[in-house]
């Protein structure tokens, strides 16, 4: 079944009188014996952020409409997809990151799945970012099994490391903290490298990241009620791994994936599989038809190497080979027009004349939009001009979501999509 319902409905008893931009979701929490347990359900919390950018936007009836919207109720939504949890503010891909997006309403969360020296499946978006998302480097005995240890920087050269899960085992990878993704180039110390989170960004609630395995990240999203989107990573490592005559391929790794779900007992209408390998998907939808129907596509039409043309084409090769939904980057769907207005893409308009199904990455990234076009940022690149300041974003989300018409974002901060979605009854 291929279904998205935008607005779950997860309240349990009435909304808080007191906290009108909350609404109830049943959830359970971390039990002391490493399992989860019934508890209690938490509030969907927006907080103040996307108050701050409606205020910020040029007054508009989209700023009228979304304006009177400011007292709720709000409910947990498929609109907003938790992009590796809440990483604006919380160490990616860990159990904290996870928490606050699911506090905020998102109704989708995510793990990017790779995997380890003896096979096992864990949370990180990238196979080999262990030096930059973790505290991997301040252990030396870890450090020394990692691709690369700690190179300082030195006559004219950045420093480096690279560290990859498939330098470590399960078990060494669960003694790891997780951290704020970022590293600082300058450095000539273990120390002065891991303190390189951007500043706009924080180190917060940078303390000691729990980072997760796929299982856990499974059955702790289950305790909460909500879906599931885990993006096969590409591996940076020649496959089969550890060699070739190994059997572990890449097959045998997205089948790992699926049945992780299976023996889970995981209906896959919950599950939304990812994977920027379109074989990964001709596989599920093959071998794993219930999950395939459910996988997205993701494309990054902006930066085919054969240009836009070559992207708008390949989508009518993807639905007739059963492709159900694409996840193109955010510039993919948007431009804008003779009057430097934010409207949808030529890309997004034949997506929706096949009939497919749009979700796109990653809202909230990028830090102050008013210098996003001088920073050439990518997630904006396609229609900068039209951007100059915080509040526009809400006006991008907007073409998104009703024009483009979007069935998720994935969000680093998915609070202003909870607030967006709601409002509009989405």
């Amino acid at each position: 079944m291929h279904s998205w319902n935008l607005l779950v409905p997860f309240a349990v008893g009435s909304l808080a009188a007191a906290l009108p931009q909350s609404a109830q979701v049943e959830s359970r929490t971390y039990g002391h014996d490493g399992g989860y347990e019934h508890q209690h359900s938490i509030n969907a919390q927006l907080g103040p952020r996307p108050y701050y950018l409606i205020d910020d936007m040029d007054d508009s009836p989209l700023k009228e409409k979304l304006q009177s919207c400011s007292e709720g109720p709000f409910h947990t939504t498929e609109m907003a997809i938790g992009h590796r949890g809440a990483p604006l503010e919380f160490p990616e891909e860990t159990k904290e990151s996870l928490t606050a997006a699911a506090r905020m309403g998102a109704g989708i969360l995510e793990c990017d799945v790779t995997f380890t020296q003896d096979q096992k499946l864990v949370c990180r978006h990238s196979q080999c970012d262990l030096h930059t998302t973790t505290n991997i480097l301040a252990i030396p005995e870890l450090a020394a099994k990692c691709t690369q240890n700690f190179t300082p920087a030195g006559n004219g050269t950045d420093a480096s490391a690279n560290c990859c899960t498939s330098d470590i085992t399960e078990a060494e990878f669960k003694t790891l903290c997780g951290k704020m993704d970022g590293s600082n180039p300058k450095a000539t110390t273990v120390a002065e490298y891991l303190a390189g989170t951007p500043t706009w960004r924080t180190d917060l609630y940078s303390t000691c990241g729990t980072v997760l395995t796929h299982k856990e990240y499974i059955q702790f999203v289950d305790s909460l009620g909500l879906k599931f989107t885990p993006e096969l990573k590409t591996p940076v490592v020649a496959m089969p791994f550890p060699d070739p005559s190994s059997n572990y391929t890449q097959e045998v790794f997205a089948q790992q994936m699926i049945d992780e779900y299976k023996e889970a007992g995981i209906s896959a209408d919950r599950v939304f599989p990812q994977s920027f390998a379109i074989n990964d998907l001709y596989y599920w939808l093959e071998a794993e038809p219930c999950f395939g129907e459910q996988a997205l596509y993701l494309d990054e039409p902006t930066i085919n190497v054969d240009g836009m043309a070559a992207a708008i084409g390949n989508l009518t090769i993807y639905a007739e080979n059963g492709v159900k939904t694409i996840a193109p980057s955010i510039p993919g769907v948007l431009t804008t027009d003779a009057n430097n207005k934010i409207v949808p893409s030529e890309y997004a308009l034949e997506a929706k004349r096949l009939g497919l199904d749009i979700v796109v990455w990653s809202f909230e990234r990028s830090g102050l939009l008013k210098d996003v076009a001088a920073n050439g940022d990518y997630y904006y690149a396609s229609f900068n001009s039209a951007v100059k300041k915080d509040g526009d974003a809400m006006v991008a989300l907007d073409v998104m979501i009703r024009e483009v018409g979007v069935r998720g974002v994935f969000a680093d901060w998915v609070a202003s999509v909870v607030y967006y979605a709601n409002c509009f009854g989405y």
